[in-house]
């Protein structure tokens, strides 16, 4: 029943969003700006499992603006994950990015940041609709253009994701799916002001388990972020296409088959 009201949900939040992306519906209040972008994201994630409890999760994200054209944003992250059961994963890491300017109301420049974040991983894989709640707290440090240092500010994300094998109840290899998920960041902290709401990501799309190993995965993501002067409002339109690497090395341990959870809707 819980997977159901949280399908019913999302899927509400994805109506909602593409009747967002209507002209006549999309106009920012006022005193606000929008502004609307067409990017591409190329996303790998990879996993490995050490042992029963502990593995390594490695990230790298490279974003282009203008539709490929320009740079937006290159992303690395590592995590080390504890698997307290196979529904639930404890994770700590560090990630990198650097963001360039870009859109109708550009930053004064490149702009790089340094990030811990600890992260919490619950998953359903029991029932036909697998699901997957991602509660992620960041530590941030941002060195602004023109700013010699950089700045600090915390950030909270939950992701709600949904994955439905189409040939069969559960995902296996040579079998494709649909996916969807919507996160939500909200930051707080002493250098929070104009833009606690920081961004919302909605997106949907499609995917192929290749095999135990190897995942590929496209789609549609409908990111929309505050400007840290809390005026503009970017409504970036991103094709978003990602590959996923899974690999256990327990002893006499077959490799897992689990809900792939791409990063590329995760930043």
């Amino acid at each position: 029943m819980f997977t159901r009201f949280c399908a019913a949900n999302l899927l509400a939040g994805l109506l909602l969003g593409c009747v967002g992306l209507h002209p006549a519906l999309a106009q920012a209040p006022e005193g606000r700006v929008a502004d609307n972008n067409r990017h591409l994201w190329l996303v790998y994630n990879g996993s490995v499992r050490l042992s029963e409890r502990w593995g390594v999760a490695t990230e790298a994200q490279v974003r282009r603006a203008s539709f490929g054209r320009n740079p937006q944003q290159n992303l690395v992250r590592a995590a080390l994950d504890y698997h307290v059961t196979k529904n639930l994963v404890l994770s700590a890491g560090y990630a990198y990015q650097k963001s360039f300017p870009y859109g109708n109301f550009p930053a004064a420049g490149r702009s790089p940041e340094n990030r811990l974040y600890q992260q919490v991983v619950l998953r359903d894989t029991d029932g036909r609709v697998q699901t997957q709640h991602r509660y992620r707290l960041e530590q941030r440090w941002i060195r602004r253009p023109n700013d010699s240092d950089y700045t600090y500010s915390n950030r909270a994300r939950y992701q709600l994701r949904l994955l439905l094998p189409l040939l069969g109840r559960r995902l296996e290899p040579g079998m494709p799916y649909l996916v969807a998920s919507d996160e939500l960041f909200i930051g707080f902290g002493n250098n929070v002001r104009n833009n606690i709401f920081d961004q919302n990501r909605l997106y949907g799309g499609v995917g192929y388990q290749a095999s135990k190993l190897l995942t590929i995965e496209g789609g549609y993501l409908n990111q929309l972020v505050q400007q840290s002067s809390g005026r503009v409002f970017e409504h970036n339109h991103t094709l978003q296409l990602s590959v996923v690497f899974n690999l256990d090395l327990r002893p006499g341990t077959p490799a897992p088959v689990p809900a792939p959870a791409v990063g590329g809707a995760s930043e």
